[in-house]
């Protein structure tokens, strides 16, 4: 004869799919009744609506189905009290204190340039694919809350589900992403002093379910302002990694970012060179914007030099629809421009 402790048994190994932990550790089973085979299993969402309510009941359903002695399941759902979604909140994210920011991730990347329009963006959402690509868990979390693009370069057009001020990020193509484009339109700017930017970054490494990936990148804005120190200041383990492009005064300009990491205590990782050469037909490199500022930031750092990105149309083009390099065999040469440079800053882990 079934039991209950049968049931509860098998619905350990079913997941909530976006929290990625058993529903019975959760408390989201509320009851369990069995009757001459059929059983009756009460399920609590963590909110009302829930868009994964249909994942959980076929999970559910298939896992409790294949016991011995069951000839029907039913589920009926309900949704948590703030009290059980605060048990959920302190289970997942653990209970710090105010501000203190919990292990994120593995190895944290922290993705900056001296001035905008050098290409870091489009840098961290190919780094991102490359190391996904590898088989490495992959956050993305873009902090440049004024100039946000990383929704838009990843493809990414779905909202992050927020549970008690628990924000679930998106995932797509085995990164996980959280971003404040998910939460203002495209078209509307953002105008905020430095105190709401520390406490919205602060939130994104603090109350975002990131389930401790291997690779957590950061998108920084350009330059030395409060996102990098606050960065700073709250993730000591974060790593920095300069993206210039190769003309001197570029370099110059990048450097006093690599000079700001050891002043806000973060470790400067590494230098990567983008748009540093246009291959013309005939497989000559032809150096728009001269040659050779990456190696001679990294050399004056003292630093890395993980490698030249090219200025390439497709590479543009594909950030702004945000297409992947990694899954077109047309764009294998430019991904393998990435592919090289996560392969150099994964050896340093």
């Amino acid at each position: 004869m079934i039991t209950r402790e049968q049931v509860t048994d098998i619905l350990r190994t079913v997941n909530d799919p976006e929290l990625h932990r058993s529903i019975v550790d959760l408390k989201m089973v509320d009851r369990i009744e069995i009757d001459d085979g059929l059983v009756e299993i009460g399920i609590k969402l963590t909110i009302p609506g829930c868009p994964m309510k249909a994942r959980i009941e076929s999970d559910v359903t298939k896992a409790v189905t294949a016991l011995e002695g069951v000839r029907k399941v039913n589920i009926q759902f309900g949704s948590m009290n703030q009290e059980e979604k605060a048990a959920v909140r302190s289970m997942v994210l653990g209970q710090p204190e105010p501000e203190e920011v919990p292990h994120i991730a593995d190895h944290i990347l922290a993705i900056s340039s001296g001035k905008g329009g050098v290409g870091k963006s489009t840098v961290t959402a190919n780094l991102a694919r490359s190391f996904a690509e590898k088989g490495y868990k992959v956050g993305v979390l873009d902090a440049d809350v004024y100039g946000f693009s990383i929704p838009r370069m990843l493809g990414v057009t779905t909202k992050p589900t927020v549970v008690d001020n628990m924000i679930i990020p998106v995932e797509q193509n085995n990164i996980k992403v959280i971003s404040m484009g998910f939460f203002v339109p495209d078209d509307t700017p953002v105008i905020w002093r430095g105190p709401l930017l520390h406490k919205t970054i602060t939130q994104f490494m603090t109350d975002v379910v990131w389930d401790n990936p291997d690779i957590l990148l950061m998108d920084l804005p350009p330059g030395t302002g409060d996102v990098t120190i606050t960065i700073g200041q709250k993730l000591t383990a974060a790593q920095l990694i300069v993206v210039t492009t190769p003309q001197v005064a570029a370099a110059n300009v990048a450097g006093r970012v690599a000079a700001m990491a050891e002043k806000i205590n973060i470790s400067l990782l590494g230098v990567i060179e983008n748009m540093s050469y246009y291959q013309l037909p005939d497989n000559s490199k032809e150096f728009i914007f001269g040659q050779g500022g990456g190696q001679l930031l990294a050399d004056r750092a003292g630093t890395a030099f993980f490698g030249e990105i090219p200025l390439h149309r497709i590479i543009r083009e594909y950030a702004d629809s945000g297409k992947s390099l990694f899954d077109q065999t047309n764009t294998d040469h430019l991904a393998d421009a990435f592919r090289v440079i996560s392969d150099r800053i994964a050896a340093t882990f």
